[in-house]
């Protein structure tokens, strides 16, 4: 497997708690692995300022961003670029 890309989203009442956090740490851990990826990306709306947070607090690093990437309801989106390759920690 090349690669894999992680989305999450956190109901309302879990929100500020480290859920999502959780879940990203979780699934990369178990992700890698012999037959895992091995530079799992996480990406985010560039005005989702908690998913960057998520995003570097479980040890991804920023590559930069994707601008007009996802079409939405409301228009189009830049989506900010986050990557971690195996044998890269959480930096919780």
């Amino acid at each position: 497997m090349a690669g894999s890309e992680i989305a999450c989203r956190a109901v309302p009442s879990a929100r500020g708690r480290g859920v999502a956090a959780r879940g990203v740490e979780a699934l990369t851990r178990r992700g890698f692995g012999e037959a895992g990826p091995h530079r799992p990306e996480l990406t985010h709306a560039t005005a989702d300022e908690v998913s960057c947070r998520v995003a570097l607090r479980t040890g991804f690093a920023s590559e930069g961003a994707k601008r007009s990437a996802v079409l939405h309801a409301d228009g189009r989106h830049g989506m900010h670029l986050y990557a971690r390759s195996a044998g890269e920690g959480a930096v919780t």
